[in-house]
């Protein structure tokens, strides 16, 4: 048994086994490094010609880091991005609705929540990786189920043998399109347009992050450090418009004009081509992730809006746990399903709560905007927590047994 899988308490029944991940997106590379852990020999297969992650950011909760502690790894991020010290819930104009206590729930949780941009998370994983083939411009096509194990096809007509592959290729993913059959995307009637830029403020205090809320329409402020901001902001519209919306800077200043000054501030101080639009979109949620040697993983198995701020967060938790069960059980398939048995019931729970409280938050009618808000300011603080509380909260398998040892810097 390896060093790493004594510290962790695996039996090391996955080391010398092969994978191909499909996708070099946060979930797959966080398998990329799960899986090396506990001694997978991974092969990551991304059909972009590059890595260049979208120029915008995301925050990684508690969760995700708790769970990597328990095979022993810590990615920086905290000095890589801005630990959460501040959470806000205003209206358009910047009237505090409510300060929402994640602070306090990251050090009772005992891991911080981390705003980072993308490329900062790519980064930390790829260190994390080390020497893992990363083939470029290779897309996984399908695969063919063999007794012993699963053989890859690739765009090109290229073909890879491995024991397992995992599909982290993302809401289009090819590896679930093959296993489910045809299926349509849900569409959340709203748009996102996202951001990082440089930006100091007084607003913008050390680990600030502000939400501001409107009617149909809402703006997200945060500092990731390193002088620089993250924003996004939504606003209702047609699935159509959504995802045909060809507008810029300006049309989303607009958008916005009336709402808190900073807001105004912020966005023109952000170049043209830093602005990203994207339709919101997630998937109903799918039962069955695998069958034989191929499982699914991150937005692949259960893409999820973003109201709870656990899309990537989620991927890392899966890699985690898809980790551990691959090294507990000496049947390859075996742990895969036990995989997909531990993670079903908390991803279903987190899609539908994702979905539900975005349908809050992008009301539109006045009436129930205004009852919105006055809940959410006078509900008793452990009624108003309790759903993010239950998101950030990760919980090991039986089968995964945490490390006794501190996190090892990678």
């Amino acid at each position: 048994m390896s060093g790493a899988d004594e510290a962790n308490g695996t039996p090391g029944g996955a080391r010398g086994r092969t994978a191909i991940v499909a996708g070099a997106g946060i979930g797959g590379l966080a398998a990329a490094v799960t899986l090396r852990r506990v001694g997978v020999e991974v092969t990551v297969h991304e059909r972009a010609a590059a890595l260049r992650p979208a120029g915008t950011a995301l925050s990684v909760m508690s969760n995700s880091l708790t769970a990597l502690a328990t095979l022993g790894i810590d990615l920086g991020l905290a000095e890589r991005g801005r630990v959460i010290e501040t959470a806000e819930l205003m209206t358009s104009t910047g009237g505090l609705i409510r300060k929402m206590p994640y602070r306090d729930l990251s050090a009772r949780l005992g891991a911080p929540s981390v705003c980072v941009s993308r490329s900062g998370l790519q980064s930390a994983l790829l260190d994390a990786a080390g020497d893992c083939p990363i083939h470029l411009g290779s897309a996984v096509t399908g695969y063919e189920l063999e007794p012993d194990g699963v053989r890859v096809r690739f765009e090109d007509g290229e073909e890879a043998r491995a024991d397992l592959l995992v599909g982290a290729d993302g809401i289009h993913s090819a590896v679930r399109a093959q296993l489910a059959g045809p299926e349509q995307l849900r569409e959340a009637g709203y748009l996102c347009w996202l951001a990082v830029t440089p930006f100091r403020h007084p607003r913008l205090t050390p680990g600030f992050n502000g939400h501001y809320w409107g009617r149909g329409q809402r703006f997200g402020l945060h500092d990731i450090g390193q002088g620089h901001a993250y924003w996004w902001g939504t606003r209702n519209m047609s699935p159509e418009s959504a995802r045909t919306w060809k507008g810029g800077r300006q049309d989303v200043a607009r958008a916005f004009d009336g709402w808190a000054e900073v807001i105004g501030e912020v966005i023109r101080a952000t170049p043209e081509e830093a602005v990203h639009a994207v339709p919101a979109q997630d998937r109903p949620f799918l039962e069955r992730w695998g069958e034989g040697r191929v499982t699914l993983l991150g937005d692949a198995a259960h893409p999820m809006l973003t109201a709870l701020a656990q899309g990537g967060s989620t991927a890392i938790e899966d890699a985690v746990v898809l980790a551990h069960s691959c090294a507990a059980a000496f049947d390859p398939a075996a742990g895969l399903r036990a995989y997909e048995q531990a993670r079903r019931a908390r991803t279903k729970w987190l899609v539908d709560n994702s979905y539900s409280l975005s349908r809050s938050e992008q009301e539109d009618r006045p009436l129930m905007t205004a009852l919105r808000n006055t809940l959410m300011r006078y509900a008793p603080t452990p009624l108003l927590m309790r759903p993010f509380e239950k998101a950030m909260t990760y919980t090991s398998p039986d089968f995964a047994a945490r490390s006794a040892e501190p996190p090892a810097r990678l």
